[in-house]
């Protein structure tokens, strides 16, 4: 299967399933993957994003294949709905 029938034919419902064995090492049943599978799921997430991921969130690939890296402070901002937080305060 050549990578754009591989896109073309990856539902969202796939795509989460693929990065929940990639980010835990097993299936969604339990089954664990092998160094193979994981390997080969993690190329698949990453080309998916590659092409759907319109907000990229920290340490994600963002459409277009770009790297989206976001420092702890744009992640406060955006999770506060834009406002910075004095951690020290807290």
């Amino acid at each position: 299967m050549d990578i754009e029938t591989l896109l073309n034919a990856m539902t969202p419902e796939i795509f989460d399933r693929l990065r929940y064995g990639v980010e835990t090492g097993k299936w969604p049943d339990g089954t664990a993957l092998t160094p193979q599978q994981r390997e080969q799921a993690q190329q698949a997430v990453m080309l998916y994003q590659s092409r759907h991921n319109h907000e990229a969130s920290h340490m994600s690939i963002a459409a277009g294949g770009e790297m989206k890296i976001m420092s702890k402070a744009e992640m406060k901002r955006k999770w506060q709905g834009g406002e910075d937080i004095d951690v020290k305060a807290i």
